[in-house]
């Protein structure tokens, strides 16, 4: 029942927003024990940068807020590498609060805007 009240969310946001290669997605899945972010250019279909607390290098639990603001931090550092500053935030049909609030404010502090 959760799965499908959050799945018309993200339905309802992804008919809202869109990447294109010159402000992509960043785009939050959370699991129960991890969390994850891409950036996403839809026009081309192309991931240009990740980040999860899945990662190798990732130390401490997967599943927690500071685990969150790592992830986000990560994935902005990545994405400036890559050259790119802005982008727009999806949710992914989550409520903005707890892990994904942490995930936003952790990608601000290392430089990207949204």
């Amino acid at each position: 029942m959760l799965k499908k009240v959050r799945l018309k969310k993200h339905k309802r946001v992804r008919a809202k927003i869109s990447g294109t290669p010159a402000c992509p997605r960043l785009a939050v899945y959370r699991s129960t024990k991890h969390i994850y972010a891409q950036i996403i250019d839809d026009v081309n279909a192309v991931t240009l940068a990740s980040a999860s607390s899945v990662e190798k290098d990732f130390e401490g639990a997967g599943g927690n807020k500071e685990a969150a603001k790592k992830v986000g931090e990560t994935v902005a550092k990545r994405a400036i590498e890559k050259g790119i500053k802005t982008v727009v935030f999806d949710r992914g049909g989550y409520e903005y609060h707890g892990r994904v609030a942490e995930l936003a404010a952790g990608a601000r502090e290392a430089g990207l805007e949204f």
